[in-house]
């Protein structure tokens, strides 16, 4: 009898710290004895990297595009315990969707049964935050993914990208898309992010996964082309990616968030500003507060 697969999608604004996350997540799940895939979204191709000591795999497109037809045992590589890796890849410079990978590769393993075959627990799909495009869409239009978790700080961009996200799932909620599991709070090291991220979450309808704070320990890890989850196990770093993985893994009901209109998020944004502003402790420097 095959296993129930658990299969999500991790979404955020480039730049947040998405695939960090998505990589100690994946790490995490395989030190608690599940068997993981991590499917790379992302046409830079670099999602797994930290799996797999720094380096590179071929991605799927551009093993279709040398050979013409892909084995899908030929594009899974195995990394730090056992995870099995997976770039989709994108197309040539200036051709095409960016998407298309996502598509492509999705497709190709559904057709060869490649996720039954390995007895998966978890496929974790690392998704470039931007619901325009048809192919990044796909994990949450088609079904594919049936929980979606987006990384957001308490910064305004990275929470608009977010609201976007809400946007897309409750669009394709009501024809079998997947829903939403809750936010990853990235970089929360003030006070003030933390509830700047938890009044979204609120006016949202969604939930905290975890707080993950910025911390140099994930620097250092990364560094060496490892998961802080691998470099330094027995770090306070390493127990917030733990607690994540444990929370994700006994997560079983996603739901439909309830978006902000544009005109809504901006008043709500700049209500905060106004409060930041008028906090009598600390001081805003460049936009950020310091002593909260």
């Amino acid at each position: 009898m095959a296993n129930k697969i658990k299969q999500i999608a991790i979404y955020g604004k480039g730049g947040i710290g998405k695939s960090t996350t998505t990589s100690n997540l994946s790490a995490a799940l395989s030190k608690a004895g599940y068997r993981v895939m991590q499917f790379g979204c992302d046409p830079k191709s670099d999602s797994t990297n930290t799996l797999r000591g720094g380096t590179y795999i071929p991605t799927v497109l551009d093993t279709l595009r040398e050979k013409g037809s892909v084995n899908a045992h030929d594009v899974i590589f195995e990394g730090f315990n056992g995870i099995y890796c997976v770039e989709a890849g994108g197309p040539a410079p200036g051709v095409g969707c960016a998407g298309r990978g996502i598509i492509t590769a999705v497709e190709l393993f559904k057709q060869q049964k490649i996720f039954d075959e390995l007895e998966l627990d978890f496929v974790i799909y690392d998704v470039l935050g931007d619901v325009v495009c048809g192919g990044f869409a796909m994990p949450i239009r088609e079904g594919i993914a049936q929980h979606v978790f987006t990384v957001s700080s308490g910064d305004f961009m990275s929470i608009y990208a977010s609201n976007n996200l809400f946007k897309g799932i409750k669009k394709y909620s009501n024809n079998g898309g997947a829903l939403l599991g809750g936010i990853i709070a990235n970089s929360i090291n003030q006070g003030y992010s933390r509830e700047i991220v938890n009044d979204f979450a609120d006016r949202t309808k969604t939930q905290i996964m975890q707080y993950v704070p910025r911390s140099i320990t994930v620097t250092q890890s990364e560094l060496k082309g490892k998961t802080t989850i691998e470099s330094a196990p027995d770090s306070e770093q390493a127990k917030v990616y733990t607690e994540l993985a444990e929370r994700i893994a006994a997560h079983e009901e996603s739901k439909t968030p309830s978006p902000l209109e544009l005109d809504e998020l901006r008043q709500w944004a700049a209500g905060w500003s106004d409060k930041l502003l008028k906090l009598e402790t600390g001081v805003v420097v460049g936009g950020e507060q310091a002593g909260i």
